[in-house]
């Protein structure tokens, strides 16, 4: 209760700062494609037959990373068109991701720590998978960059949760972009792949580069977060004693 009381003055204090307002602007969905996906959810959500269970649908999620990997692989072994195979793949793991933790709060019947370690982690098990896949693709040293890449999803995934461990307050959103538009800018990246061909090696360098800026720009955040948390429970101590 005591460390929970913390954080909720965390974050009253805190706000009264115009850095911690920078800091805590993301504190909700910021994704430029918010409103319409949400109202898609809300839509989805009503309509998802009841024998379709949360896990059911955390299965699906990650049966859309596998099919974005086998859509690499036939792409490598047979011919690039069938990388389209991953566009299907990417909206099926949206629809399972995105979906899986909104249904068990609609029939209420939510498992938040168990759904959001599953989350977590499947998540991870997708991201592996998708950069596998454009290993398995690329050609020379363009197969670096699927290991950067898996890297620097991986490191904004310990931003957000270090960030949900200081605040209380999870985000999965970097300003503008977050998960979806990932999802839509790597169907575009497909489309012109499939067309053109020879692209998408400069395409995943330009988003390794951008993620890592944005990294970066977020663990500045994050450090300056704990900073600011770490001074506020120092003088909470003082004012104990």
């Amino acid at each position: 209760m005591e460390q929970n009381k913390l954080r909720e003055e965390t974050l009253i204090a805190s706000a009264d700062t115009d850095d911690l307002k920078r800091v805590f602007q993301d504190r909700k969905r910021t994704n430029i494609l918010n409103n319409l996906e949400q109202q898609t959810l809300s839509f989805l959500v009503t309509r998802i037959p009841s024998y379709i269970s949360s896990n059911i649908l955390t299965f699906l999620g990650t049966v859309g990373s596998v099919l974005v990997l086998v859509g690499f692989v036939l792409a490598n072994y047979i011919d690039r068109s069938y990388l389209l195979i991953g566009i299907f793949g990417l909206a099926l793991n949206w629809f399972g991701d995105s979906l899986d933790g909104r249904i068990a709060y609609y029939r209420n019947i939510p498992r938040k720590w168990y759904g959001f370690s599953l989350d977590i982690i499947m998540d991870w098990v997708s991201t592996v998978m998708i950069g596998l896949g454009y290993m398995v693709y690329a050609k020379n040293k363009y197969e670096l960059i699927a290991f950067v890449f898996v890297v620097l999803y991986g490191w904004a995934m310990i931003i957000s949760q270090l960030r949900y461990k200081i605040t209380d307050v999870y985000t999965i959103d970097s300003g503008l972009v977050g998960p979806t538009e990932i999802r839509i800018i790597l169907a575009l990246i497909f489309v012109l792949e499939v067309v053109f061909g020879g692209l998408i090696g400069y395409f995943a360098g330009m988003i390794c580069i951008t993620l890592f800026f944005i990294n970066i720009l977020d663990t500045r955040k994050l450090l300056k977060l704990g900073d600011i948390r770490d001074a506020i429970e120092r003088n909470a101590k003082k004012k104990a004693a």
